[in-house]
């Protein structure tokens, strides 16, 4: 079993695999840190100054507060739209950039297939008349 469990960890996919997840966790990170802390304080501002990451509708609880964190804190029942919104952003830019990746290795690949196919030469003249020969013998036989 140990065996098994080996051969299956060192395996080029699995290593694969664990280098995208790797990445794609700090990927995120990154896209959190520019929607949070680049895209959304502008936006914020255009819009009359409004911190995303505080929208938000108290269902129950006292009053208004200054943000979710404190509203939890107060232990009121709130929908923190600013931060799904921050969410939402933070999606579509992964999305995009996995988009352009993949489109960018596509690309790659189709030029690849073409360069290799064009490295096949064809057949000489002469194998293609022996199996022509051989493909209407074999006809004529059955």
């Amino acid at each position: 079993m140990l065996g098994e469990f080996r051969e299956f960890a060192v395996k080029g996919n699995v290593v694969d695999m664990a280098v995208g997840i790797v990445i794609g966790g700090a990927f995120g990170t990154i896209v959190n840190s520019l929607v949070n802390d680049i895209i959304m304080p502008p936006v914020g501002l255009a819009l009359g100054g409004v911190d995303f990451s505080s929208i938000m509708t108290v269902l129950k609880g006292e009053g208004p507060y200054p943000s979710p964190a404190a509203a939890q804190e107060a232990g009121a029942v709130t929908i923190n739209w600013g931060l799904f919104i921050n969410s939402l952003i933070s999606f579509l830019i992964v999305a995009w950039a996995l988009f352009m990746v993949i489109k960018v290795i596509n690309r790659l690949k189709a030029q690849f297939e073409e360069k290799k196919e064009e490295g096949v030469a064809a057949p000489p003249r002469q194998e293609v008349l022996l199996e022509e020969i051989r493909d209407l013998l074999a006809k004529k036989q059955s």
